[in-house]
Parts: structure tokens; C-alpha cells; sequence
């Protein structure tokens, strides 16, 4: 396509012309896709399998006349959607919002200048500069470019490398995986050739995650419990004499009482509070399960630079074959300076000068402060060429350059008729002529020692002119003269060492992962904690050749490093450590870290410095870059998973409760009443449940969260179904069954004769009061899996005591308002009703604590 108005000029557009092409062809976003509207999403909650259940319970009651109970039903219905649609509403509204915390950049020239903007701001006839891990954000023919591969796997499903040339055009949605281009947007928004596609794929629907998985599997069972035990009991009363109408009224009791109608909406509200939480903490969640596999991670393999240091690169030491040179200066300012013998810093400058042709990263001037605009490393030595005398603008621009790559550690340019490299000095030492073996391994060594990150820059010792990429891989390969080793500081942040103590606190290993060399990376890593005494140091190319001889050689408590990695290194580490049964968390920031952030089972990018390639391929972006957000996340999904397991534990409890009366009444031929009934049910279902759930959802982590190993169960598991099915439910249940038999016997009742109804209605308030009483202590109960309820500050949860105020309040309502209590069938409770729920809030907590330490010493025997 030809180049149109002012594209061809290297200057880039004007302001009014940018504004005339955006206002001509709109804004450069997809198409959205039709969202589902509010009341098809209302409607689903109020037609899916558990609301189904109940619209044939409230059917079959109003069929058998039971008016009131068919209406009460329907009426539990609607609440329990629009409470679930509220909260999947708001978990969506959430995600939509973090989702945009984070848009996709490009770099393009406008005016004068190059700037950065959001992909949606690029125009037609845009001049946008590529590099190596950017998501390219319209489709763009190449005008110049040096090495570049392009993953088009988004359109072709084909993820294999596919270079591009000038006057070939690359599309929307394909990442840059090598080298770096220039080109002329031809194409946004709707008529890119991503638009055609994504509009097949928006009704796609999302896979379940293994989280929602396993809670769709509880309540599934859970509800086909309730129905078989409806249907059984149902039939066992019918057999012990029962009429229809009591067989029927039991059935929908049974099944209401124990189907959880508002567990996965309360689930996913909980996931998406703990995104947003973590998202306050600098750290980006984009799938909502990541927040609870986070709070499972046992092992972390982090990068070293810009994730534990501080990514503000500055050379400051020079090692040539005449001397040591010295350079001072702040930051990324030039202005600085060189100390040193007169033919060293000839030579420093001169590998200087060599070292810019290579990188295309530099330091500007943005908003009074000097900073990198590219790689910082790249900038630095940007910096470190203006501080020895280099004048960039008049600075020779390089015939060809080629990037670096993993595969070629290195990157090489042709200036002044010399081909000159920049690299691992490991690389580069192995082709250079006259290195006698002794001098520069041992400066090598010093500096790596000292934390220096260490590159070496080397030239041609003969003229070499032939502007080819395959000529310069040739020229570079071999017979080439050293001209200095670069001595790179970037000291480690602050908190690092904290988080890193944290971490270990916590029961979680680590290993750095870099690229830098063994001896930089042992020597960062001890100094920061992350290395102890028996920790291990080993090569990327030195790892042992099967996965399990690699999960035991980084194991280690006190610590790894893994130097000189590939990107195939970083993938067998996460593949090797997950094998070996770890919950493996690794950080990438590079195009090629991809495929090991998609093998971890957290994979973490940097929302500064990162690639877009890596911010796609992660569960969780770190908007700081910093390694101590880690360790914050990983606290907050511990807690949300913590969290969940409050809740269900709960919802359970209160389950057993609501269906032991049923059982009993049953099970003796109806010889003893029926201690609730429906409606009392459903009311304990709207007063007990609702808001005492949703606070416990909303429990802060503590100072024992982050105390001791991860959990290594799942969400819902043994211990936790017996706590809830065999301890707490049946604690509740006989406390209010007591209650009930106890007023009932006072009365003057005695089994198996009639009872009044006053006194039947009075038993029943006092059963129906001490439910609830029960799941108020409950509600503290659930706090803690270990500590006793009185040991917990309720102060920290202003929301549980928020929640126990409007259930008191909500009681009250139900057995002292009497056209209510009567629609329930209970009455207010007697002086022994009261004392029972007295009893109840003593009991509930006391049975648990007395499960907490049986368990504990248990554990410690």
C-alpha cells in the first residue's frame, strides 16, 4: 500500500493531523462484542439447576394447597437471584475494571519527538517503532527493520517464528519476538485483520477454572444429596404413616434446607474482592482462580534484574587491557565523569562508542528528570558514552545492527567500517584474539564478585563492510579484539531483603533465575538473603539433563541460583518443580519467558519493564516490578482462599441444623413434631446465612497467614466436611432439637402425644431462635480453622459484627411480629427457649475450641 500524506516522513504526524485521521476512522479498539443484557443475566440466576429445584418445590406446595409455603418459596426464589446477580454483577464490574488498569503502548514519532501512547490512540499513517515483546496494535507495514520475527499464532495458530522484511505488513494482536522495525500503520480498529477474527471468537465461552470446578462439583452433590434424601425420607415417612401432603411438605424440606443457592455467587464475589485488594498492592490479577492458586504457592523462581534490584543501571567501572577507569555520575544525567590513565580511557571510550551502536535503548529528558526510554541497561550504557565525551548528536548512526538474542548472546552493529559486538563475556572472551587467560577472567570475576553486572565489547581486527545480517554473524564469530569488560551496577531495592525473609517465614523457596553470570548473581542474591550457606549455584547449561535430578538440585531451603539461563532452561525448571509436587510461581519479563509463564502455575510479568508478550501469557502483573509485591499477593490469596473455607464451613453447618428436625420427625412416624418448618427454613436461609457469609468473605489476613508453610489442601476437604457434618451441625442441631423437646416436655408434652399449637408454635420459636443464635457464634467460630473463637480480636472484622447486629435484628422481626411469626409458624420463645440460645452461643464455641486442640495435639504428637 502506498504511504499516504505524511507517513513517509521520519518526523511523524502533526497533532491536527492525528486528530483529522481519528476523527475520519475512530478510535483504533476492536469492535465490542454485544454484552448480555442485565436482565438476561437476572434471569439466568433465577432458571438455573439449584433455582430449578426450587420453582418445582414451590410448585408441588402450591398444587397440595400450601398457598402460603409455594409463595414464600418463590419469594426465596427471587431474592436468592437478585442477590446472586448483584454479586456476579460486581465480580465482573471488577474484573472489567482491573482488566483496564493495564492498556497495551506503542511508540510512535509525532512531531519531532518519539512518545508513547495507548494503542487505542494510534491513527493511520502512524510511524510506530517495534521492538523485541511488543504487542503490535494495528496492522503495520515495515519500512525499516534489523532481524525481525514476528509470532502471528493469534491469526494462523501456527506459533512458529515468521520474519518480516520492509514492505511486508504485520497485523493487530501478533507479538514481536526478535529484532526491532519501523512502520506506517495502514489499518485500526474495525479494519484490522484481528477484527475479523475476534468477531468469531467473542461468544466463545470461558473454561471453567479448576476452583469453580470443584465448587460446582460440591454443590452438585450436595444437591443430588438433597433429592435422594428428600425422595427417601419422603418415602420412609409415607411408610410410617404420613399422609401425601406431610410426605410432600417433608420432601420440600429436606431439599430446600440443604441446597446452597447462594454458594458460588458468594465464591466469586470473594475471588474478585481479593483481585481488587491485590491490585491496591501493585499487583494485577488477570484470571480471577489465580488469586486462589497464589495463596498456594510454594516455590518462586524470580529474575534478578529490575524484580529483586532496582533496574536504575549505571556503569560504573571499566576494565581494559591498559587500565581501570573509573565513572561517576547520578542516574541516567550524562553529566558525569571518568578517572583513569590516559590510554584506558581511550579504549573505554572507544567501547563505549561500540557499545550504543549495538542498543537501541536511550536516556532522555521527561518531565525535568532524566530516564530510560527502552532496555535500562541499554541506557546506561547510553549514558555512560555522552560521560565519555561521545556527542549523541552527532553520533555515528551503525550500518546494520543485529539485535541479541538468547541463542546468540549478543547483539553486533557495523560502525566505521568495523563490526563491533556487545555481550555475555563468556561469549565474546571465547572469539577474541590475544586474551591471555589469566588477566581478564580474573577482572571478570572481581567485578561479578562485587555484584557488577558484567558485559564485554569487542571489535573486528579487520575492516569489515559488508552491511549483511549473514556477514556480520560471520564477522563476529571469531578474530575479534577486546576492547574493555563493563562493569554494570544495579543495587537491590530496598525491601527486598524483608520480603524475601518473608517468604521464608512463610515456608516458600526460592531460586533466581537470570541471565546474568553465576558469581553476579550468587553475589546479589546472598546479599539480599535469598542464598544461604548450603544454598546452590549452577549454569543454566550445567543443569542435569532429567526434570526430577533438577527439582532436587534447586530444593533447597536455603536457596538457588540459576545463572546464564535460556528461556528452554526457565521452562524445564517450572516443569521440573511442579513435578516434584511445588506450587511454582515464576517471574518473566522478556518475549521469550512466555511459554515458562504459561508451564508455572502463577506466572508473573513486570507491568513496567515487562514485554507485552509476558503480561499476556501471565496470571499476574506486578505494576511495580517489585519482587516484595510477591510475597503481598501471595498473603492476600492465602487469605481469600482462607476466606472461602469460612464461608463453606459456614453454609454447612447451617445445612445440618435445618435438616436434622426433618429427620427426626420422619424417622419417628411424625411421634415427635416437626421442630421447623419450611418457611423457617428459608427465613434462616435470608437471616443466617447471607450477610454472616459475605463478612466472613471479607476476613483480613493476619499475622499468621504468612506464619508456617502454605496450605497444601483443597478448598474444601476432609477436615473441613467433618467440622462442618460432624462436629459444628450437630452441635447446632442438638442444641435446638434440645430446646425444642425440652419446651415441648415442659408443656406437658410426652412423645408421641398431640400437642397444642400454642405450645407446638412456642417449641418451634424457641428451635427456630436457637439456629440462629447457633450460627451467630458460628459466624465468630468460622474465623479461625485453629484458634478459638473468644482468642480473636472482633474488632478486626467490623463487618461479622455488622452482620450478627442485623441477624439480632432480623430474629426479633421473625418471632415478634406476629402475622410473621405465624405465616412461619413459630411464636415467641419461652424463658427456657432463651436460655438454650444463651446456651447455644456458650456451647458452638466451646465444642469447637475443644476440636481445635484434640486436632492440635494431634498434630504435634
Amino acid at each position: 500500500m502506498p504511504l499516504t500524506s505524511s507517513a513517509a516522513s521520519t518526523s511523524g504526524l502533526t497533532d491536527a493531523e492525528v486528530l483529522h485521521r481519528r476523527t475520519r476512522d475512530g478510535a483504533n479498539v476492536l469492535p465490542v462484542p454485544p454484552r448480555t443484557p442485565a436482565w438476561h443475566l437476572l434471569l439466568a440466576q433465577m432458571t438455573h439447576f439449584f433455582a430449578g429445584m426450587l420453582w418445582i418445590a414451590a410448585a408441588l406446595a402450591l398444587l397440595a394447597g400450601m398457598f402460603a409455603l409455594g409463595a414464600a418459596i418463590v419469594v426465596i426464589v427471587l431474592l436468592n437471584g437478585a442477590f446472586a446477580f448483584a454479586q456476579e454483577y460486581r465480580a465482573d464490574q471488577a474484573a472489567e475494571e482491573l482488566g483496564s488498569m493495564m492498556p497495551a503502548r506503542a511508540r510512535v514519532r509525532r512531531g519531532s519527538g518519539t512518545v508513547e501512547i495507548t494503542a487505542s490512540e494510534l491513527v493511520i499513517d502512524d510511524v510506530v517503532i517495534l521492538a523485541a515483546g511488543d504487542k503490535i496494535g494495528a496492522d503495520v507495514r515495515i519500512t525499516q527493520s534489523s532481524g525481525l520475527s514476528v509470532d502471528e499464532s493469534m491469526l494462523t495458530g501456527e506459533s512458529v517464528r515468521v520474519r518480516r522484511a520492509p514492505d511486508d505488513t504485520v497485523f493487530a494482536g501478533t507479538f514481536v519476538v526478535e529484532g526491532d522495525a519501523e512502520g506506517v500503520v495502514t489499518a485500526v480498529g474495525a479494519s484490522t485483520r484481528l477484527a475479523g477474527i475476534a468477531s468469531l471468537t467473542a461468544t466463545a465461552d470461558r473454561p471453567r477454572s479448576p476452583l469453580d470446578t470443584q465448587l460446582h462439583r460440591l454443590v452438585l452433590v450436595v444437591a443430588a444429596i438433597a433429592v435422594t434424601v428428600g425422595v427417601l425420607l419422603s418415602s420412609a415417612s409415607l411408610a410410617l404413616g404420613s399422609t401425601v401432603t406431610q410426605a410432600m411438605l417433608f420432601g420440600i424440606g429436606v431439599m430446600v434446607a440443604l441446597v446452597p443457592e447462594g454458594l458460588l455467587p458468594t465464591v466469586t464475589l470473594s475471588l474478585a474482592r481479593g483481585a481488587q485488594r491485590m491490585a491496591s498492592e501493585n499487583a494485577l490479577v488477570r484470571r480471577l482462580e489465580a488469586v486462589e492458586t497464589l495463596g498456594a504457592t510454594t516455590f518462586i523462581c524470580t529474575d534478578k534484574t529490575g524484580t529483586l534490584t532496582r533496574n536504575e543501571m549505571s556503569v560504573v567501572e571499566v576494565w581494559t587491557a591498559d587500565g581501570i577507569v573509573t565513572v561517576t555520575g547520578a542516574g541516567y544525567d550524562p553529566t558525569g565523569s571518568a578517572s583513569g590513565g590516559a590510554a584506558a580511557q581511550q579504549l573505554a571510550a572507544d567501547a563505549a562508542r561500540a557499545a550504543v551502536a549495538c542498543v537501541v535503548g536511550r536516556a532522555v529528558r521527561k518531565d525535568d528528570a532524566w530516564t530510560s526510554d527502552g532496555d535500562p541497561m541499554d541506557a546506561s550504557l547510553d549514558v555512560f558514552s555522552r560521560r565519555m565525551g561521545d556527542d549523541a548528536s552527532t553520533r555515528a548512526t551503525p550500518l546494520l545492527r543485529l539485535p541479541f538474542t538468547s541463542e546468540r548472546m549478543c547483539s553486533a552493529a557495523v560502525l566505521d567500517d568495523r563490526a563491533v559486538v556487545l555481550g555475555a563475556p563468556e561469549t565474546i572472551l571465547a572469539r577474541c584474539v590475544g586474551v591471555d587467560g589469566v588477566r581478564e577472567p580474573a577482572a571478570l570475576a572481581d567485578m561479578s564478585a562485587r555484584g557488577r553486572r558484567v558485559v564485554a565489547v569487542a571489535r573486528s581486527r579487520t575492516a569489515h563492510t559488508d552491511a549483511t545480517e549473514a556477514g556480520l554473524t560471520v564477522a563476529i564469530s571469531s578474530d575479534l579484539e577486546l576492547l574493555a569488560l563493563i562493569g554494570i551496577q544495579d543495587p537491590p531495592r530496598a525491601d527486598v531483603a524483608d520480603a524475601i525473609a518473608t517468604c521464608r517465614r512463610a515456608g516458600i523457596r526460592l531460586a533466581m533465575v537470570t541471565g546474568d553470570s553465576a558469581a553476579t548473581g550468587a553475589a546479589i542474591a546472598t546479599e539480599i538473603g535469598l542464598l544461604g550457606p548450603t544454598g546452590t549455584v549452577v549454569e543454566g547449561k550445567d543443569l542435569p539433563a532429567d526434570d526430577p535430578a533438577v527439582a532436587e538440585l534447586l530444593d533447597r531451603e536455603d536457596g538457588a541460583v540459576v545463572a546464564r539461563v535460556t528461556p528452554a532452561d526457565k521452562l524445564r525448571i517450572a516443569r521440573a518443580l511442579r513435578s516434584h509436587g511445588h506450587v511454582v510461581a515464576m517471574t518473566g519479563d522478556g518475549v521469550n519467558d512466555a511459554a515458562a509463564l504459561r508451564e508455572a502455575d502463577v506466572g508473573v510479568a513486570m507491568g513496567r519493564s515487562g514485554s507485552d508478550v509476558a503480561r499476556e501469557s501471565a496470571d499476574l502483573v506486578l505494576l511495580d516490578d517489585n519482587f516484595a509485591t510477591i510475597p503481598k499477593a501471595i498473603e492476600l490469596g492465602r487469605g481469600t482462599f482462607a476466606n472461602i473455607r469460612r464461608f463453606l464451613t459456614f453454609h454447612l453447618t447451617d445445612n445440618v441444623a435445618e435438616l436434622v428436625p426433618f429427620v427426626a420427625w420422619a424417622m419417628t412416624g411424625s411421634e415427635i413434631p416437626l421442630a421447623i418448618g419450611v418457611l423457617q427454613v428459608l427465613a434462616l436461609d435470608i437471616g443466617t446465612d447471607m450477610l454472616p457469609a459475605l463478612a466472613l468473605g471479607a476476613e483480613p489476613s493476619n499475622s499468621r497467614t504468612m506464619s508456617g508453610p502454605p496450605r497444601t489442601t483443597d478448598v474444601v476437604d476432609g477436615p473441613l466436611m467433618r467440622r462442618a457434618l460432624l462436629i459444628l451441625g450437630p452441635t447446632e442441631a442438638a442444641l435446638s432439637m434440645g430446646a425444642f423437646i425440652t419446651v415441648m416436655m415442659l408443656g406437658g408434652w410426652t412423645y408421641g402425644a398431640e400437642a397444642s399449637d400454642q405450645l407446638l408454635a412456642v417449641a418451634s420459636g424457641s428451635a427456630f431462635a436457637v439456629i440462629a443464635a447457633a450460627q451467630m457464634a458460628n459466624a465468630f467460630v468460622c474465623r479461625s480453622e485453629t484458634r478459638a473463637a473468644w482468642t480473636i480480636d472482633p474488632r478486626r472484622n467490623p463487618l461479622v459484627l455488622a452482620a450478627i447486629g442485623v441477624e439480632v435484628v432480623l430474629l426479633l422481626v421473625f418471632l415478634g411480629v406476629p402475622w410473621l411469626a405465624d405465616l412461619l409458624g413459630g411464636a415467641w420463645p419461652s424463658t427456657t427457649g432463651w436460655l438454650f440460645c444463651l446456651l447455644a452461643v456458650i456451647v458452638v464455641p466451646g465444642v469447637d475450641a475443644i476440636h481445635k486442640q484434640l486436632l492440635h495435639l494431634r498434630r504435634t504428637r
